[in-house]
């Protein structure tokens, strides 16, 4: 009995806190509303606490403060909508529009009928109508009636825009070079038709600037920036005493960049290639690489040690490299790990099950017009909207983008709490009497499986996508290949084990993939890394040559002779034995394992990336072959993130084979200015911003679907 009443007790001590969280929300809520940051019917709702008969919190409620009325706080949208837009509050008027719109003319009595004819008629009837009325304007009516004639006044002869004074011309110059600079270095993302915006005009004239002319920019300014940014590149690249080549955008016919990897972290923008829109060939793209590669390092071809790029690797990569030694040519990693997501989607039967079942699913609430209003009741009640749910045009569309199949499959999980609700609801019950394929969805959806296929599959693809905007964002080098591998086989494992799934199969697709990408430098310069070296029994800190294979150990031995002359091999090879049988002194070692949090992610970091091959120029001076190979092993980077995309109306306009050739000059200025300031402020990203700005900005909407009771 005890034990009963306690529980009982719990759970009326959880409802008072919930009930009393939910309030305290939809206080917030409407605070912000009447703050101007909300819906407009918070201004008529307020929030009510009920208790029970000790005073404890028991619900929170809605009170209309136009009629005293109480309603259920669980969706205030709906509320408003059938309380206050249906007409069912007396005292509810319309919709404001606007704190500050005028009053509305008070309504003066009808006029009089006109006077009635000689002939008197019987329809007729006597009555207070037959007598003149005026009507009578109140002051506010008065001031109405002047704002309107104002506005009349207005649109007959608009008033010009003030101005401000003209500023002192090193000023204004100074400004619009601002302005300019910003639109450049934004190109893709800013429409330069910007310029001619009447608002942005506008505003030029009141803060006593000269107008920005599209001719201007593109013309004189756009030159200036252009030969600044190029003579900033050339400067740099001449001061380095090798560089790695990258280059990204094949899988975007219209636009291939390349830029240069530096020996200080840092990377400059070297060329814009504006490629038809068909699909580049294997020969023309080494041809083109080969050439900025030699342009880039001024005629020593042997500056460019390598080159990493987002395609081309089994042809013009291999090709490039098999013809000059002392180059090592990578696939960029952000796009082997996109290619695994293709491979799970073609190869695990989980994604193929899981995707069949989801586009049933849609097709039937999408298609049929009784179940579609059934689920988007329960989508109202759940989001405060309703919508179709996402689907691919065909599921084998999966073998060359997944996106489309993901996306149906995000929509058909985050919308598990209407589904289930609709396939219990009365209106479904009947169709499923009629429908066959409405009762074998109902069971599917009750199914526990196949709710646990479903976010088995999007637990994977999040998986190895998270890893890749990592990838993207942190740039690894090839040293940390192998580790960034094996963590992704860690994590799959964890996978399998959490959703009950066979390890083999994973395994051998990402055996696979990674086969299919792997290069003997992962090998080399995991084991010529300092930050790699373990810590042996005796004290030593020795490279890690007992977590490779076999076979990997061979690519180390290969690798590092092909890196050098002929005539070396064999000093090389001797040096290397050193290395694996001494490694480096323990104190070097320690300093170069040293980490520290990043203060931007919290995550652990080198605190010094640079010892890494500091320590082979000085602590390291006797093998000298090896140090030159590690110097440059270490450096090269894994990814080629070095993108810039181009806005969809100006790659169709390149696209347009009429173009002239000042034309397209003029396209690869705006690109080379634009990417060499993304480089200079170290942005290495490319994807959207937008949506983390709107994530952080939610409104109240966001907040009742997340406090709202679920179904």
């Amino acid at each position: 009995m005890a034990d009963a009443e306690e529980a009982a007790a719990a759970a009326a001590a959880a409802s008072a806190a919930a009930a009393s969280k939910r309030y305290e929300s939809l206080v917030k809520i409407r605070e912000k509303a009447i703050g101007g940051k909300g819906a407009w019917y918070w201004a008529h709702l307020e929030p009510v606490l009920a208790t029970t008969d000790s005073g404890a919190p028991k619900a929170a409620k809605l009170r209309c403060t136009l009629c005293d009325a109480v309603f259920s706080a669980s969706n205030p949208s709906r509320t408003a909508t059938e309380h206050l837009k249906r007409g069912s509050c007396p005292n509810f008027t319309s919709i404001p529009s606007s704190s500050s719109s005028p009053k509305p003319i008070s309504i003066a009595p009808p006029p009089p009928p006109p006077p009635p004819s000689r002939k008197r008629s019987p329809l007729l009837l006597p009555g207070p109508q037959h007598h003149r009325q005026t009507a009578v304007l109140s002051k506010e009516d008065l001031g109405a009636l002047a704002m309107l004639e104002d506005s009349v006044k207005r649109l007959k002869s608009p008033v010009a825009v003030p101005t401000a004074a003209p500023l002192p011309k090193p000023q204004a110059e100074s400004a619009l070079g601002l302005l300019a600079d910003w639109l450049l270095e934004s190109c893709g993302d800013v429409a330069l038709s910007s310029l001619l915006h009447p608002k942005l005009r506008d505003f030029l004239s009141q803060v006593g600037l000269p107008q920005l002319s599209p001719r201007r920019l593109l013309g004189p300014l756009l030159d200036s920036r252009y030969r600044a940014a190029a003579a900033d590149s050339a400067a740099k690249l001449r001061g380095a005493t090798f560089f790695q080549l990258a280059s990204a955008g094949w899988k975007e016919p219209g636009l291939v960049t390349l830029a240069a990897n530096l020996p200080d972290g840092s990377a400059v923008f070297c060329r814009a290639v504006l490629a038809a829109a068909a699909p580049v060939p294997s020969d023309y793209a080494e041809e083109l690489l080969w050439d900025a590669a030699t342009s880039a390092s001024a005629g020593i071809a042997e500056r460019c040690i390598g080159i990493v790029s987002d395609r081309f690797r089994s042809k013009c990569l291999s090709s490039l490299e098999a013809r000059n030694h002392w180059m090592v040519n990578l696939s960029c990693q952000v796009q082997a790990l996109s290619g695994l997501v293709k491979d799970f989607a073609s190869e695990l039967p989980v994604f193929e099950t899981a995707a069949a079942n989801c586009l049933k699913l849609v097709n039937f609430f999408n298609g049929h017009s009784r179940a579609r209003p059934i689920l988007h009741k329960h989508q109202l009640r759940e989001f405060d909207h309703s919508r179709l749910l996402r689907s691919p045009p065909r599921l084998d569309s999966a073998v060359g983008d997944f996106s489309p199949v993901y996306s149906m499959l995000e929509d058909v999980m985050q919308s598990m709490n209407p589904l289930r609700s609709a396939v219990l609801d009365e209106e479904f019950k009947v169709l499923c009497l009629e429908d066959l394929p409405a009762r074998e969805l109902r069971e599917m959806v009750q199914d526990f499986a196949f709710w646990k296929e479903l976010e088995a599959v999007r637990s994977l693809v999040r998986l190895v996508r998270d890893m890749a905007r990592e990838v993207e964002v942190e740039r690894p080098l090839v040293g940390q290949c192998l580790p960034l591998w094996n963590e992704l086989r860690s994590k799959v494992t964890d996978w399998c084990g959490k959703f009950g799934m066979e390890v083999g199969p994973v395994e051998k697709v990402i055996e696979r993939r990674f086969r299919k990408n792997y290069h003997p430098a992962w090998s080399a310069a995991f084991i010529l890394d300092p930050f790699y070296l373990v810590k042996d029994a005796s004290g030593k800190y020795l490279p890690p040559f007992k977590l490779l294979t076999t076979e990997q150990e061979k690519d180390v031995d290969r690798l590092v002779t092909r890196l050098v002359s002929r005539e070396q091999a064999h000093i090389v090879l001797m040096e290397l034995m050193k290395w694996r049988s001494e490694g480096l002194d323990p104190l070097y070692a320690k300093a170069v394992q040293v980490r520290q949090p990043d203060p931007a992610t919290g995550k652990m970091r080198i605190a010094n990336p640079q010892s890494r091959r500091l320590v082979w120029e000085t602590c390291l001076k006797e093998l000298k072959l090896l140090g030159k190979v590690a110097d440059q092993l270490i450096f090269l980077h894994a990814t080629a993130s070095c993108g810039f995309k181009l806005n969809p109306p100006v790659l169709r306009w390149v696209g347009d084979r009429r173009r002239s050739t000042a034309s397209l000059d003029r396209v690869r200025k705006m690109v080379f200015v634009a990417a060499h300031a993304k480089l200079d402020r170290r942005d290495f990203s490319t994807g959207e911003k937008d949506a983390e700005l709107l994530a952080e900005l939610e409104d109240d909407a966001v907040d009742k679907a997340v406090d709202a009771p679920s179904v």
